[in-house]
């Protein structure tokens, strides 16, 4: 079924989907296209083997909204009023969308003969002369460094922000990715160009009609085929990123990945083109959908699976310790058990953001200690490095999961009493000096206070992820990778440590203030400036209220007073030093 290689006599520069060694491919009898520069294009691969599978229910045709139907007479109105010849198609995601009956708000409209900058002009003027307002027009130009290859306008009409593309031909010199000449394609062109067979089909919006030029969209999309136009390893060389949203559709939509899709995906040189050539921000938008998808574990185990792992979640060059073989799989398998517990404990406990952040903080449990040195020395866990500078995400992602990882280990310590609320089990924690001068039937409520103080919203999520690691001298690799993880019974310790907690009456805790503020404190403490000694004195008094949730001000004061009279005599000479 493969193919044949032949040696094609080639000028300097070649159109990308003519490769070097031009592919002579064994079709089901379709024509030959001649395109480009008069060399023979074959455009159609030949169709794989693939497992069976029930069909994809697809529409015969699509299904306009009121909201689309205003937006596509705009854009009608605009070429009659100008007198413009050219056809105006939707591409991509949203004609694969409607096909499947979902709702797509993602219009980009592929243009013939005109920059996209240029018809938004247009688009502009018109929509003046008919009494209606354009918002927000931008033009974001193309970066060939990046793989950004076309220059992209964007306005909104009718609240939707809509793309305007030219449809594309690029021309590339040997050896080089970066195109040398670029000029307007034919749709058939702009098709073949695209990352998948199921993105590749246009609605044109000029006849109401679906176009299909690689006439594979409209099977593949029925089949369940995650493929590419083109032969795969060109694609991705074309633009890496494509490797990554093949995984994201084909994880979003079920669909089954193309073998020879998969052996160029985990090829040398394309995992070396992801990571040198597009940009860390693309690649972490890529992640990030994926792991807010449906199916974020489907996702990050075909990263896994292609060798990709250690290429989107790169490493700093000096963490410490090595990082064990095998440890990408057991990052897929805590991501599996933390979206199944999930399951069973019920969405609705989980905002979609905590959710989201449960995800990443699961994923990288086995690297919760490995850590890198900054400039100065300092140990930073390498989780920060891979959010920060792997992926680009925001700053608070990294800190929310750096902070998860270290409150499940004072979570692992709480978890015996919310089990069985024996008193007891309780006295060996020695994480909250604030605990000390409270008695041990309070200690509980004091020491989950602190902690739900220090991780806020996200105390769910660090509660999670230390049911998944209790107890915490088990070694649960094994049993991760079996997958006999016994997620019924961590179901029901987490639930039991989540109505303890509630029962504490904690929840949102953290926005509780202290009954004494600095001023008051410092009156206590007969100081005239504010300080480290302030700052431990008003734990001491959060250390009270979560003692005595009934408590007064003047009652806290009462003991503020006394504390402090002990506190003066055990450290004379430290006091006199504040004063």
């Amino acid at each position: 079924m493969r193919l044949a290689f032949k040696t094609a006599s080639l000028s300097c520069c070649n159109p990308l989907f003519l490769p070097t060694l031009r592919r002579t491919f064994q079709t089901r009898n379709l024509p030959t296209k001649t395109l480009g520069l008069g060399l023979g294009f074959y455009p159609c691969r030949a169709i794989m083997a693939v497992p069976s599978r029930p069909p994809v229910q697809v529409r015969d045709n699509i299904q306009l909204n009121e909201t689309e139907k205003k937006i596509f007479d705009r854009l009608l109105g605009t070429l009659r009023h100008f007198g413009l010849q050219n056809q105006l198609r939707v591409a991509g995601g949203w004609v694969r969308d409607k096909l499947l009956g979902k709702e797509c708000y993602d219009i980009d409209i592929a243009l013939d003969n005109m920059l996209g900058s240029e018809f938004v002009d247009k688009v502009q003027d018109y929509l003046l002369h008919v009494g209606e307002e354009a918002q927000g027009i931008a033009v974001i130009p193309c970066n060939p460094d990046q793989s950004k290859h076309l220059e992209t306008a964007r306005m909104r009409i009718c609240d939707t922000w809509i793309d305007f593309v030219n449809l594309r031909c690029e021309e590339y010199c040997e050896n080089s990715r970066i195109p040398t000449v670029q000029k307007y394609g034919t749709p058939e062109e702009d098709a073949y160009r695209r990352d998948l067979t199921i993105n590749s089909l246009f609605y044109n919006i000029n006849t109401s009609s679906i176009e299909d030029y690689t006439k594979r969209g409209i099977e593949d999309l029925k089949s369940g085929i995650i493929v590419t136009p083109l032969p795969p390893k060109a694609t991705f060389m074309d633009d890496p990123l494509r490797v990554l949203r093949a995984i994201r559709f084909g994880a979003r939509f079920g669909f089954i990945l193309d073998e020879e899709l998969k052996e160029a995906a985990a090829c040398d040189e394309v995992k070396a083109a992801l990571s040198a050539k597009i940009s860390r921000e693309r690649i972490g938008t890529e992640i990030d959908l994926m792991i807010s998808g449906n199916q974020p574990v489907q996702a990050v185990a075909y990263i896994s699976d292609l060798k990709l792992f250690w290429v989107v979640f790169s490493l700093h060059t000096k963490h410490e310790p090595a990082v064990s073989e095998g440890c990408d799989r057991l990052c897929v398998s805590y991501l599996e058990a933390t979206w199944n517990l999930i399951q069973l404990i019920g969405q609705s406990t989980f905002t979609d953001e905590q959710r989201r952040r449960s995800l990443y903080a699961a994923m990288f449990l086995p690297l919760r200690k490995t850590i890198y040195k900054d400039n100065k020395g300092k140990k930073i866990p390498v989780v920060n490095y891979i959010f920060r500078d792997s992926l680009k995400r925001k700053a608070s992602d990294a800190e929310t999961v750096i902070n998860v990882h270290h409150a499940l280990e004072k979570f692992l310590s709480l978890i015996p009493y919310f089990a069985s609320n024996e008193d007891a089990l309780i006295s060996e924690v020695n994480w909250a000096r604030e605990s000390v001068d409270v008695p041990l039937t309070s200690r509980p409520r004091v020491l989950t206070g602190f902690l739900l103080q220090e991780i806020k919203d996200f105390w769910r999520v660090a509660l999670l992820m230390a049911t998944l690691l209790y107890p915490p001298n088990n070694d649960c690799t094994e049993d991760l990778l079996s997958k006999n993880f016994e997620l019924e019974r961590r179901r029901a310790l987490f639930i039991a440590a989540e109505d303890a907690i509630l029962k504490l009456g904690l929840d949102k805790v953290w926005d509780a203030k202290p009954l004494l503020n600095g001023k008051e404190i410092m009156n206590v403490l007969q100081l005239k400036s504010g300080g480290p000694l302030v700052r431990e004195w008003q734990q001491k008094i959060f250390a009270w209220q979560f003692a005595h949730p009934s408590g007064t001000a003047e009652e806290c004061l009462d003991y503020i007073r006394f504390r402090f009279t002990v506190y003066r005599s055990d450290h004379a000479q430290e006091f006199a030093k504040a004063l």
